[in-house]
């Protein structure tokens, strides 16, 4: 390419003048290229973020720079790997902020940011870059492009346009703005969601207050205790301590202190994000209003499967229509039992669902969580989540504890191929610690990508919070937290298998309603007697799980499914109500959220709770305006998984079709494209109702 040797040159000077000692830029030695975590310090990733931008805006400015006519190579190709090192330290940073983060590392993130942001306005705004990707892309019908290279091209066109190329100089300064604003409120908003989920424990020192916590609880709460320095027994608000605990203990006041701690966090008090809720929205709609869209929620979704917000607004109410009902039949079921045992007043509050449930089903389905956590030990899980790969797509898993970790709980695989051919490097980080936000999670260290012939594979990492190993017990986990790990790692599989030529069509990088159709079709596994029989061992005795349990399994498999769905259906249209303003309400947050969700909540109003400033999937994540991808992608998957259920679970033959049109493919083409390939059809909502066992009266 032309006058790109000077550019070149350059940076080669600056990187060694830089790199010398700082392992985030040297090149690893270690097998494939593995971070080096046992290397990398805190103060090396400022420097390495700097440098990254350096080298970044040189490629850049060399494509800008460049007097040969713009073409695919010298142009679109050029752009989409101008940010090599930038894109590695990145995925190195990002990730450990949310898995293992430190103060320092949050004030790194805020630093940073201004740059990052200055950085992307600097290529998005850049209007001789843009006017040579318009070139480019105004003769695409003439340059004889592959289907994945035409892919790119539109994606960049598309992008530039969505991020302000069309703007005038003096609106292209104020969305540069509003961008930088937005990014340092996010980081904000998840900075407090951790911050008060660390704050806040509950101790019990009386031990008839332990009444109905199961053994494991209870161990885990004095371990917790002795490392508060508490006497007695600790609980806090990550999951594993703060789900069972919710659906076990039989004192209700406690239940209901719990509930409010949980669902109050960051609203009000120290680490309050009721303000910057406002602020990332109003932001986020400014920034729509700037590029010519009525609402956020109108711009956010030029990208997905279902194109607009009247759209997923008619998604949304049709599966509320046919869910509501069956959810209140779910929780009158609930109540009437619980009114036969003891309950005393007239209707079941927020904080008494999951424990009445418990009860139900227990008692109906005679199956409980604690009588099956002991067939559920982590290890024989994660053994069996790699069989299940194995079976269905021929590849293996291998430790290596010759490749550093960033946290020593962390475990890394080499993913091999039924041929021997290294797939990826596969990071499991899996118990929960102060520096780790809650929930669960697939990212990448690395993506994956083919440069002038040379391909790079994918450093893929899965994080989970599941309850740590006692002295006296292994880690166990639920039936429901397996069905979490089969989820995430089908995130995974979609980029340990991807085969992509450009890493950002590679591996997740798809639209946010079809992203989560790897993953939730996994789910499915988790209920089927064959693959259950394979690994659920009773971790003292190891006896495979008894088919009256995996009876009893399946059979509540559809136990307060209604509700679950409406549930779900009720974050979905919270988050549309945010991000689907024309102008920003005057209501506070709670008053918001209260009008919003309305139609579709199942309990009474709680006063001094509010989901909406924890929600860290629609503010500081990546589904703003896409939380309803999770049902829509349970539409996919139910119709999908029906395939394997005809032909069989392990079927290679199925499995192969969605490895080679699905799982491998990334963003490569079109998403209901990529569907119709493996499927013949478009999905049918009726196949997620079927599923669920919601029947709908017409």
């Amino acid at each position: 390419m032309k006058n790109l040797s000077t550019a070149v040159l350059a940076t080669a000077l600056i990187m060694t003048a830089c790199t010398q000692e700082n392992p985030l830029l040297s090149e690893s030695k270690l097998p494939y290229g593995a971070p080096q975590f046992d290397k990398i310090k805190t103060e090396h990733y400022l420097p390495a973020i700097k440098e990254g931008i350096a080298q970044a805006k040189a490629n850049t400015d060399a494509i800008i720079r460049n007097e040969a006519e713009p073409t695919f190579e010298n142009t679109i190709e050029a752009l989409e790997n101008s940010s090599e090192t930038l894109g590695r330290v990145l995925g190195i940073f990002f990730n450990l902020l949310e898995a293992d983060t430190n103060d320092t590392l949050q004030q790194i993130a805020e630093e940073a940011t201004p740059l990052l942001n200055d950085f992307e306005m600097y290529v998005s705004l850049n209007d001789t870059l843009f006017q040579k990707i318009k070139y480019v892309y105004d003769r695409r019908e003439n340059l004889n492009l592959d289907k994945d290279q035409l892919r790119l091209l539109e994606k960049n066109y598309e992008s530039f346009l969505l991020n302000g190329a069309l703007l005038s100089p003096e609106d292209k300064k104020v969305y540069s703005n509003l961008q930088e604003q937005l990014s340092l409120a996010t980081l904000r908003f998840g900075r407090n969601v951790l911050a008060a989920t660390n704050a806040y424990t509950l101790n019990i020192t009386d031990e008839k207050d332990l009444a109905g916590l199961p053994d494991y609880l209870l161990e885990q709460g004095r371990e917790c205790a002795q490392q508060h320095g508490h006497q007695g027994w600790t609980f806090d608000l990550s999951y594993p301590s703060y789900g069972p605990f919710m659906r076990f203990c039989e004192n209700r006041e406690l239940r209901h202190t719990m509930y409010m701690a949980y669902n109050s966090r960051a609203f009000g008090g120290e680490f309050d994000n009721c303000g910057t809720v406002k602020e990332i929205v109003e932001l986020r709609l400014k920034v729509a209003n700037i590029l010519g869209f009525e609402t956020y929620a109108d711009y956010a979704l030029k990208q997905r499967m279902l194109k607009t917000p009247a759209q997923v607004n008619n998604f949304l109410s049709e599966l509320l229509l046919a869910s509501l009902p069956a959810a209140k039949q779910d929780i009158k079921a609930v109540f009437d039992y619980a009114s036969a045992n003891g309950f005393e007043d007239s209707e079941l509050q927020a904080w008494d669902f999951s424990y009445w449930s418990e009860k139900y089903k227990n008692a109906n389905y005679n199956l409980s969580e604690s009588e099956l956590k002991p067939y559920f030990k982590l290890d024989n899980c994660i053994a069996a989540i790699f069989d299940l790969a194995n079976r269905l797509y021929g590849i293996t898993f291998e430790q290596r504890k010759d490749i550093p970790v960033y946290h020593k709980d962390v475990r890394v695989y080499d993913v091999k191929d039924a041929d021997g051919r290294h797939l990826a490097l596969f990071y499991a980080d899996f118990f929960p610690r102060p520096s780790k936000r809650g929930g669960a999670w697939m990212t990448e260290f690395r993506g994956q990508k083919i440069v002038n012939g040379v391909e790079q594979r994918p450093f893929i990492s899965l994080v989970t919070n599941f309850t740590k190993p006692t002295a006296s017990s292994p880690s166990l986990i639920t039936h429901d937290e397996m069905e979490t790990l089969l989820h995430e790692f089908g995130h995974s599989l979609h980029g340990i298998l991807s085969e992509g030529r450009y890493e950002s069509l590679a591996t997740t990088n798809v639209a946010r309603d079809f992203v989560e159709l790897p993953s939730q079709i996994m789910e499915n596994w988790d209920y089927e007697p064959e693959f259950l029989q394979t690994f659920a061992k009773h971790y003292q005795t190891g006896e495979v799980i008894p088919q009256d349990l995996i009876d009893k399994i399946v059979a509540a498999k559809k136990f307060n499914a209604a509700y679950s769905q409406v549930r779900q259906l009720n974050f979905g249209i919270l988050d549309m109500a945010w991000y689907g303003q024309k102008k920003m309400s005057n209501d506070s947050v709670a008053e918001f959220e209260r009008n919003a969700t309305l139609i579709s909540n199942l309990f009474p109003e709680v006063e001094g709770s509010c989901i909406s400033t924890s929600f860290s999937h629609i503010f500081s994540g990546g589904y703003s305006a896409g939380y309803y991808s999770y049902k829509w992608s349970e539409v996919l998957e139910a119709d999908a998984f029906s395939l394997f259920k005809e032909k069989g679970i392990f079927n290679r033959e199925v499995a192969k079709s969605f490895r080679d049109n699905i799982l491998s493919r990334g963003g490569s083409d079109d998403e209901a494209v990529l569907y119709r390939n493996f499927r013949g059809r478009d999905p049918e909502v009726k196949a997620l109702l079927e599923k669920t066992g919601i029947k709908v009266n017409r």
